[in-house]
């Protein structure tokens, strides 16, 4: 019997991705696909003092960031993680700067809507609507293999519980301990986050729908994949 690849055993256990943004940013979404927010102050031209307070510090509110090319976006908050929980988090020497600095520089993609649901219904987020993009995990792979790292934790979360985490939460498909963590837990999450470095700019052609999500209300489609 062939041994089937991590990839292989994601794809059979999660065959979608998520992705939860601002309304705001779908149609920048639709033209340029996901940029890490990092790759969005380099887009806007951001730098300096400003720079570095959204990209190495906690953003307790929505950061909206305005070019005279580019248009708007809305950078997200980072309400579930803080220095506090940080602190008693990190590992291998990492500082919250470092952390904030590198969770910024990837896209993320949740594996399991469950957790979409949970954050929708979180104290900080339930009063809104968000728009939530479902992507063929197949179609990330095909293009970006070779980019994707796996996480086994929420890396932007201390809350409710800061679990341990430094670099080696940022794991390379092909040598992602999927096996271990799936005996660890018990058959259950083995893996939590896809992310991708930097951006993926060809998110469109593997997109299968965006909604308006929250609030409690139905959701609503604004795209979907003809």
């Amino acid at each position: 019997m062939t041994r089937m690849t991590t990839a292989a055993k994601i794809l059979a256990r999660y065959p979608r991705l998520y992705h939860l943004t601002h309304v705001d940013n779908v149609e920048s979404i639709r033209e340029q696909g996901l940029l890490s927010t990092s790759a969005l102050l380099d887009l806007f031209g951001i730098g300096g003092d400003e720079r570095r307070a959204i990209e190495e510090t906690n953003r307790r509110e929505l950061v909206p960031i305005i070019h005279r090319v580019h248009g708007r976006a809305i950078l997200r908050d980072q309400k579930p993680m803080d220095d506090k929980g940080l602190t008693r988090a990190l590992r291998d020497g990492i500082t919250p700067v470092e952390w904030y600095r590198l969770v910024n520089q990837h896209v993320f993609f949740w594996v399991d809507e469950s957790r979409v649901e949970r954050l929708l219904g979180a104290q900080a987020y339930r009063d809104d609507r968000h728009a939530l993009v479902i992507a063929r995990t197949a179609g990330l792979f095909e293009r970006h293999a070779q980019n994707v790292v796996l996480s086994p934790i929420n890396t932007g979360a201390t809350k409710p519980m800061p679990h341990a985490r430094g670099r080696d939460c940022f794991v390379p498909m092909d040598t992602y301990p999927y096996d271990e963590w799936l005996a660890r837990r018990r058959g259950r999450d083995p893996v939590v986050e896809v992310a991708v470095p930097a951006a993926v700019p060809d998110l469109m052609a593997f997109a299968e729908r965006i909604l308006v999500v929250g609030r409690g209300e139905p959701s609503v489609e604004l795209w979907a994949q003809p």
